[in-house]
């Protein structure tokens, strides 16, 4: 068994109900189900974080296209690809 601690979560008594019903019927616990959904928004909250600070630091260095020029290629790619079209 892995390592793990314990937190206390508050919840509206409907999502408590709505958990217990979900364990239930996927024949799982209310802890794991509150840990899986806990631990899949942290994953995802942490690469948007991940990338905005890249982002940033892109910025910061100066390696960023300008929003008019960003534009003007992707008016010039769709412009191509209709020309392309039957």
């Amino acid at each position: 068994m892995t390592d793990s601690t314990t937190l206390t979560v508050r919840m509206t008594p409907e999502l408590k109900k709505s958990l217990g019903l979900l364990a239930d019927r996927s024949r799982r616990t209310r802890s794991f189900l509150a840990n899986a959904a806990i631990e899949n928004y942290v994953e995802r909250e942490m690469a948007i974080v991940a990338g905005i600070t890249r982002g940033l630091e892109d910025r910061r260095v100066g390696n960023v296209i300008e929003h008019e020029t960003a534009m003007d290629e992707l008016d010039a790619a769709i412009e191509v690809a209709a020309l392309k079209r039957p």
